[in-house]
């Protein structure tokens, strides 16, 4: 870009309705560019404060068609998509897709792409990574290659309100004040908080032409996951967690206990849990050449998880990991819980609870109070903290007991003074069966 050149720029966003495009938007606009969204479901975008303020064109990123029409007349295009939890295809889906955005950003004269990618560990063979690191990088190759200056932004953990890193930190800490870990715990890695991940990647938008090129993004600490979870405990007012690596849980295995005791799926959890086994530290902070640091610098870990604890607990979460994806339902057994059906064998399905549900309350409603997740749960059996009736720990939730606000209500379940880590109800109980909301029974 040249200097002057400071008219506000038309920008693509692909990946809108997930967690981070979700929260680059309004940033965008923020900074006066005029935004066009890219999406396979528009009807999702529909509640966020700032949808009548962007253009929104629906279409697939694996759609040549759609994302040359979607390109059309842009200045830079944001690549924040993947297939991460689709199933065994999903490097093939993410190489497909990469291959048509950067062919068709040529095609159509973009000035710059932007995309956000996994940072890697330094001397480990592409092999020897997880699937889900293997393809991010796969994709920053085939987009720097497409003949559209580039710029990739390759982040380890990032630590916002409703992220999934955050979600999986949060309550692996609270559940948990003894923990039996994986040995990935004691890995160290350089997490970045969300503010400067969207900083960065609305700064990426002005990068000089010729630069075409990888860009390694962090936080000012250095830790390990271990250190993190104390972290946590300390500012959430926890006691200290008594943590003991071993050596026999494998990725698979560790999954598995995430997705046991957090609302992050396996499906999820498991690429999560994979790129923590190799140390993931920044190379460089070349970046900082481009895009400047703010006067206080770059957000520590600490502001970080307090900004994000202050969040949840404010119920103003923008976005979660939640918003753009879920796990096929299947039925579980309910256990028997004072606040429970009746019934322990009752096999009950997410469109089962949602036709109870309909008839005791004479119809779906949004709820009482502010959603935790900014909008509604459009997911039969996903609550906005993407809790779902077949995990584990959700369906237990009522025998740990807890003591939810909801809005103006408040919720009982069994044990009545206990209060779980849960959380609040997010709104969308009479879809989901939230047991936080204050028209469970």
């Amino acid at each position: 870009m040249t200097d002057d050149d400071h008219r506000p720029l038309r920008c693509l966003v692909t990946g809108a309705t997930g967690y981070i495009g979700g929260r680059l938007v309004p940033e965008l606009l923020a900074a006066g560019h005029a935004v066009r969204c890219l999406a396979r479901s528009p009807g999702k975008l529909r509640d966020h404060p700032w949808a009548d303020r962007v253009e929104v064109v629906r279409g697939d990123v694996t759609d040549q068609a759609a994302v040359r029409a979607a390109m059309d007349g842009m200045d830079v295009a944001y690549y924040l998509v993947h297939a991460l939890g689709t199933g065994r295809g999903f490097e093939e889906t993410d190489r497909r897709a990469a291959d048509v955005f950067g062919t068709q950003a040529r095609a159509a004269g973009i000035r710059r792409i932007v995309y956000l990618g996994g940072l890697t560990p330094r001397g480990v063979p592409e092999h020897e990574l997880s699937p889900h690191l293997r393809s991010r990088s796969e994709v920053g190759r085939i987009l720097l290659a497409a003949g559209v200056p580039t710029a990739v932004l390759r982040a380890a953990v990032i630590i916002g309100s409703g992220s999934a890193s955050f979600e999986m930190l949060r309550y692996l800490t609270e559940r948990l004040p003894v923990m039996v870990t994986p040995s990935w715990v004691r890995t160290r890695i350089q997490p970045i908080a969300i503010r400067d991940v969207l900083r960065l990647l609305v700064g990426c938008a002005r990068l000089p032409d010729d630069v075409n090129r990888t860009f390694d993004i962090g936080g000012p600490d250095v830790v390990t996951y271990q250190d993190m979870m104390r972290r946590y405990a300390a500012l959430a007012g926890l006691p200290r967690r008594i943590i003991v690596p071993v050596l026999l849980l494998t990725p698979r295995l560790s999954s598995h206990w995430v997705g046991l005791v957090t609302p992050v799926p396996g499906s999820i959890a498991r690429p999560l849990v994979e790129s923590l086994r190799h140390e993931v530290v920044c190379a460089e902070r070349d970046i900082a050449r481009y895009v400047p640091d703010p006067p206080q610098g770059p957000v520590t870990l600490d502001d970080a998880l307090r900004m994000a604890l202050q969040r949840v607990r404010d119920m103003d979460v923008a976005t979660r990991w939640s918003s753009a994806a879920t796990p096929r339902p299947r039925a579980i057994r309910c256990p028997r819980t004072p606040a429970g059906p009746a019934a322990a064998s009752t096999r009950i399905t997410a469109s089962a609870r949602w036709r109870r549900h309909r008839r005791r309350s004479g119809g779906w409603s949004r709820g009482s109070g502010a959603s935790t997740a900014g909008t509604r749960s459009r997911w039969p059996g996903r609550c906005g903290a993407g809790w779902t009736p077949w995990s584990a720990a959700w369906a237990c939730a009522g025998a740990a007991g807890t003591r939810a606000g909801c809005g103006s209500g408040t919720a009982w379940t069994s044990g009545g003074s206990r209060r779980s880590s849960r959380g609040a109800c997010c709104g969308c109980g009479p879809r989901c069966a939230c047991r936080a909301w204050p028209g469970w029974r």
